[in-house]
């Protein structure tokens, strides 16, 4: 029997990994942690009985007591309640599906008490790679991606028995907004801008896809996790999305994974690696289908990839300015503050603000972040 936490049980990638729970009966949920929804936790914690549910407020978690009284479920909440469940000793796996930088702490319990990592979460990657990634080898732990785009090149690294990678060629959807034009972009609304074209996801990582930051924080995540250098790092847009990435090995043969945009196979992957068993999802009809293709993205248009990549060449601290600038405006635009053509702006704005700390360690991250923050919301 597996045990299973989720950190972020509520979310998309959470109540996915609860269906790939639903239909193996050899894995169980150890622990559950949310941040306010306590009505969909409350069926959750009925449903699967953890041993341990946090909520991120303590009003939530006390509503969340007060209804499951009648349970042996321990109740947290706050930073302290999910460092508990992130290292409680039952647990084998623990799914880091939290948005955000809270993530990061969390993570690290999680990889000083020896779980494997399922790692939903790639702000932890993008902000403090060179803290994770370290700490994750010398305890043997291994991070196993869930993001669809980073199982893709896990999954073509199978079996590569230690030839070189020349490429990784990293596929985007282009988001709703594909082939418009910056004039375009200044009239598209908060609803615009969470209609994408393939994939259901959180409105957080919907709005990202559609300015391509999100694309942007793949790239420096997938530098951590796979040892490749920014300029070996392609983006590609491929507006299908049936190859979710590939690899580019040095002899020129290019091993992808191809498959339908749907989250819940890489999280089984990564549950479940290195087996692969049947799912409740129909199989790919390539004649349907018909055709696959790929374009240059416009980084003129959507500037935030190519912000991305500047903040990756900077390093140190400028890849927490341009996650916590791009969370602080993604906030600003779903309470309608903001337009979506300013999301760019404002992460422009904020690293250029910003000066580098060359090695940050954890406390200079978070300090950073809260800096970040305020700088946005002086704007």
């Amino acid at each position: 029997m597996k045990k299973i936490t989720v950190l972020g049980s509520t979310g998309s990638i959470g109540t996915q990994t609860l269906e790939i729970v639903r239909d193996n009966p050899d894995l169980q949920i150890a622990a559950l942690a949310a941040g306010q929804n306590v009505d969909l936790m409350e069926k959750q914690v009925r449903e699967f009985s953890p041993r341990i549910a946090g909520m991120w407020s303590e009003a939530a978690a006390k509503d969340l007591r007060e209804r499951i009284a009648d349970l042996p479920v321990k109740v947290v909440c706050g930073m302290d309640g999910l460092l508990e469940i992130a290292s409680m000793p039952e647990s084998d796996v623990v799914v880091t599906a939290v948005v955000g930088m809270i993530g990061i702490r969390p993570t690290i319990a999680a990889i000083e008490s020896k779980k494997n990592i399922a790692l939903a979460n790639k702000e932890t990657l993008v902000t403090a790679g060179h803290l994770i990634m370290p700490l994750a080898a010398q305890k043997g732990v291994p991070i196993l991606p869930v993001d669809s785009e980073h199982s893709a090149i896990f999954q073509s690294l199978q079996g590569s028995a230690g030839n070189r990678i020349h490429r990784i060629l990293l596929t985007a959807s282009g988001g709703p907004f594909r082939g418009m034009g910056r004039e375009d972009l200044e009239r598209m609304s908060l609803e615009d801008a969470l209609k994408h074209p393939n994939w259901s996801m959180g409105k957080k990582v919907t709005i990202d896809s559609a300015s391509l930051v999100n694309k942007g924080l793949e790239v420096m995540e997938a530098r951590w996790l796979f040892d490749v250098p920014l300029e070996q790092i392609q983006v590609l847009v491929h507006p299908q999305s049936i190859l979710h990435s590939a690899v580019e090995y040095e002899d020129g043969a290019v091993i992808g994974q191809m498959g339908l945009p749907d989250m819940k196979l890489p999280i089984q992957y990564a549950l479940l690696y290195p087996e692969r068993r049947p799912m409740r999802m129909p199989y790919m009809d390539l004649f349907r289908i018909g055709q696959l293709t790929f374009e240059e993205p416009d980084t003129e248009t959507f500037p935030g990839l190519a912000l991305a990549y500047r903040a990756a060449k900077c390093a140190g601290s400028m890849p927490t300015v341009f996650n916590a600038a791009n969370e602080m405006a993604v906030k600003l635009l779903l309470e309608k503050k903001i337009r979506f053509a300013q999301i760019p702006e404002l992460i422009e704005a904020a690293m250029n603000h910003h000066r580098v700390i060359g090695n940050p360690d954890l406390e200079e991250i978070l300090e950073t972040e809260a800096e970040t923050y305020e700088f946005i919301r002086h704007l």
